[in-house]
């Protein structure tokens, strides 16, 4: 089984062919606003971080800011630098090239302000968006598929129907090869013991309750006991009454298969195949970039209330669980998995829809966000404090 995509330099392809316009730090956001705004074939990734932060959190935006430059969904890079950040944007700019991409730089207080800058950044971009235009899409086997899977907006419907669908996407595309990374390491509480036993061995079982107990003893040190908390409010007036009935749902989609291990937040995928966690949290913009970090091509989103925000560079498929919600927000679903809720159609159908779905996608379709551009809130998770 084929798809058409763009083969990149490392090795790696991609279903998209973005310029990446990456500003450094939030102070460079405007002008990169401005680039991205003014030059056709760029995205933007306008992020609330790169100053004042402990190292540690430096650190982990530089990496992911570095990984989402080598995304194989991205042909070449512009980073958008003040010139006084805390992020390594040498080191930013240096990866991205390592990784055989066409790459550029500009400093705005260097080049004498911001209306200097959106200026330079403009020809600078206008050039790489020319450059990469060319390229042209080639015949590339399915085992080339990273695929990203999320869930959000949840109701009780996304637990039965739109979990269901992408879990048997997911079991499908890694019988085929593929790669399948999924998430929200708050949304495993109460299911955790399921996934350890998943685990390929003791050391990967081992990590996944680590996980979890860092991130409940992240809560517990503010005086939050997760495990006695509800849901978000959306979810509870969805019908989902504790976070244990949330992450038994939640877990659904991610299918059958073994587990192969935990990645970090800002890892990218290499030659791992199977099925992966990410260590990330549940709100849409930092696991979105998380997730975009891996190189997936796409993103498949279940949600049941209705969740429309993608994200720059990863087309990212809404599957609807909620057939009511589908047909009230068809501007932004993608698939309508209520029909499994109304009985019309079994699980493994609408499965077997949105498997054809993703293969147009990584062929070229848009998915609904991608048509209306949707996909603008993104951020970077960290750990520490602003200082």
């Amino acid at each position: 089984m084929e798809f058409l995509g763009y083969k990149r330099a490392n090795g790696k392809v991609g279903s998209r062919n973005h310029v990446a316009v990456i500003p450094s730090v939030i102070c460079a956001n405007d002008v990169a606003q401005a680039i991205v705004g003014q030059v056709q074939g760029t995205v933007g990734y306008f992020h609330h971080q790169g100053c004042c932060q402990l190292p540690p959190d430096l650190d982990r935006v530089t990496d992911t800011l570095c990984a989402l430059g080598c995304s194989p969904n991205v042909g070449a890079a512009l980073v958008v630098s003040l010139g006084c950040e805390g992020t390594d944007h040498e080191r930013l700019v240096q990866t991205i090239a390592e990784s055989g991409k066409p790459v550029e730089i500009i400093h705005i207080q260097e080049l004498g302000g911001a209306s200097r800058a959106i200026q330079a950044g403009i020809d600078a971009a206008q050039k790489l968006v020319i450059e990469i235009s060319t390229q042209q899409r080639q015949p590339v086997d399915i085992s080339n598929v990273v695929m990203a899977i999320k869930c959000g907006a949840s109701d009780t419907t996304s637990g039965m129907a739109s979990n269901c669908v992408v879990g048997y996407v997911a079991d499908k595309l890694v019988d085929l090869g593929g790669t399948v990374v999924f998430g929200e390491t708050t949304e495993f509480l109460g299911g955790e013991h399921l996934l350890a036993r998943r685990a390929v061995n003791k050391e990967v079982a081992d990590k996944i309750y680590e996980i979890v107990g860092n991130m409940e003893a992240r809560a517990k040190s503010l005086g939050c006991d997760m495990r006695k908390g509800q849901p978000t409010p959306g979810n509870i007036a969805g019908g989902l009454s504790s976070i244990e009935e949330k992450s038994l749902g939640a877990i659904v989609k991610s299918g059958t298969r073994p587990i192969q291990g935990v990645l970090g937040y800002s890892d990218m995928v290499t030659d791992q195949k199977g099925l992966w966690i990410k260590d990330t949290p549940g709100r849409e913009p930092e696991i979105l970039t998380g997730m975009a970090c891996t190189g997936a091509q796409f993103m498949m989103f279940s949600t049941g209330r209705g969740a429309p925000q993608g994200f720059p560079s990863m087309p990212v498929i809404k599957i609807c669980g909620n057939p009511n919600t589908y047909e009230r927000m068809i501007h932004d679903m993608d698939l309508n998995a209520g029909r499994i809720i109304t009985g019309e159609k079994t699980i493994e159908e609408v499965g077997e829809e949105a498997f054809a779905l993703l293969l147009r996608v990584l062929n070229g379709e848009y998915t609904k966000n991608e048509a209306i551009k949707y996909f603008n809130s993104i951020d970077i998770y960290t750990m520490g404090p602003v200082i």
